[in-house]
């Protein structure tokens, strides 16, 4: 299992460097700071799943829930794969071995 979440770490650190580069050009181009949001790569690439996923997400629980969820995809896209590529590095870490010598 370690070795997936390490893989996993490696993928969502990849896509946060491909959408901090995006913001990056797109900044330059426009001559100020441009951060785009998780919320609306979603709704570019892909507005029928993004759809989907709200109606889902509404119909099996309370719809508050969306309006939080919404409100996370709401962060810059390169932070929050950013910050999951950070848990998830940390979460598959080799971890050191402790040798234990008792007398």
């Amino acid at each position: 299992m370690l070795p997936f979440f390490r893989f996993l770490a490696g993928v969502f650190l990849l896509v946060a460097v491909i959408a901090a580069v995006y913001d990056g050009t797109r900044s330059l181009a426009v001559g100020s700071l441009v951060m785009t949001s998780l919320l609306e790569h979603w709704s570019k690439l892909a507005p029928t799943l993004l759809a989907a996923a709200q109606s889902g997400v509404q119909r099996a629980t309370h719809p508050l829930v969306w309006d939080m969820v919404r409100k996370l995809l709401t962060v810059p896209a390169w932070a929050l794969f950013a910050a999951a590529g950070m848990v998830l590095a940390y979460a598959g870490r080799r971890r050191r071995r402790v040798n234990v010598f008792a007398n």
